[in-house]
């Protein structure tokens, strides 16, 4: 595919696990993008990136990344502790700005973020990316378009074997409570909002957070870490159109993990799968589907109208992540607003406070 005659210009700060197998992966497929400039507090991991992304320059601070002229947009792809500081600069210097999610790793802290930014007049994008999915796209689609009637419940279970008592070094961080970086945070975070833009909101929820896992292990060293962070999450909760929901997080699921989601209707019921709660290539999700009563779920393929990428092998979920990229790209040069921003990463902050304080609490 040709290079775009006018190309998104981007810095990179932070070049860990998911940079290095997702965003920098996504930024050399898509053409809207090109691949500017890359920070690390690891010069060795910045120019081993810069070489292998074909990067022009690798900046000597984080103040001159965001400063850079050539650098039209900030992604942010360090730990999420580092967030707040890593986009403050950003805005400071004031470039659109991508953050991962979690947006940070307290709600007050990312409703500061989400102020600055639109004082500044900047654009922002937080790293929900499962919603702009195909196969989301799809399923909220159908539900708009009435598949299922009315509906009466959504239920959704995601587990995932990573999470255990013994974790690799690259989830040290995962841990402690305080980095906000948990599966409940990560996963619960991506799922719910990926569930909710296609229902819709809840309401109220009450919810359940437990730590299962109070000492974790690193399996490169043996070192012992005390773990406060939650692994399960149990939520209910009421949307606002009556329809209840139930979810359950699980981290350490030793086998038969993934996704299900079934949504049941008036009208009709749909399912949605996957058998990877992450998405390595071919890990794709399926509908099924009944419009009736008392009938077999029936697959409906995503239409092919639906896929907008350029060809490419990489696993699913680094295609959600291009999804999202795309969408901003999109934003940019018809002056929409699709792409999930600081706005949606509070509101998700808001849900998942909400579950934890255990009670019937309103939303906004």
């Amino acid at each position: 595919m040709p290079a775009h005659p006018n190309p998104i210009r981007v810095g990179i700060v932070g070049v860990g696990n998911w940079a290095r197998h997702g965003h920098l992966r996504v930024l050399n497929l898509l053409p809207q993008y090109r691949l500017q400039a890359v920070y690390s507090e690891n010069r060795e991991r910045a120019q081993a990136a810069a070489a292998q992304y074909q990067i022009a320059e690798v900046a000597d601070s984080l103040d001159a990344l965001v400063n850079n002229p050539d650098v039209d947009l900030v992604v942010v792809a360090n730990t999420a502790p580092q967030h707040e500081q890593t986009v403050r600069a950003a805005i400071g210097a004031g470039k659109d700005v991508y953050c991962e999610w979690p947006l940070t790793t307290t709600t007050a802290d990312s409703a500061k973020l989400l102020r600055l930014a639109n004082a500044a007049g900047v654009r922002h994008i937080v790293g929900l990316q499962r919603r702009h999915a195909p196969h989301n796209r799809y399923l909220q689609d159908l539900l708009r378009e009435g598949y299922v009637g009315n509906l009466r419940s959504a239920r959704l279970h995601v587990s995932m074997n990573d999470f255990q008592a013994m974790r690799s070094q690259a989830l040290r961080w995962t841990a402690a409570e305080e980095n906000f970086s948990s599966v409940i945070a990560i996963y619960a975070g991506h799922f719910l909002d990926m569930l909710f833009t296609a229902t819709g909101w809840p309401v109220s929820v009450s919810g359940l957070m437990v730590s299962q896992f109070p000492q974790v292990t690193l399996k490169e060293t043996g070192e012992l870490l005390a773990s406060t962070a939650p692994d399960q999450l149990v939520l209910s909760g009421l949307l606002a159109d009556g329809a209840v929901v139930s979810a359950h997080i699980e981290g350490g699921k030793r086998n038969g993990s993934g996704v299900q989601i079934d949504l049941t209707g008036d009208q009709g019921d749909l399912r949605i799968s996957n058998t990877s709660a992450f998405g390595e290539e071919g890990d794709d999700y399926e509908i099924q589907g009944a419009h009736g009563d008392n009938l077999p779920l029936q697959p409906l393929p995503v239409p092919a109208s639906y896929q907008r990428l350029p060809a490419s092998t990489l696993p699913s979920a680094v295609l959600e992540l291009a999804e999202l990229y795309y969408a901003y790209a999109e934003d940019r040069a018809e002056g929409t607003r699709v792409a999930a921003t600081f706005e949606e990463a509070l509101r998700l902050h808001g849900l998942l406070d909400a579950a934890k304080t255990d009670g019937q609490t309103l939303l906004d």
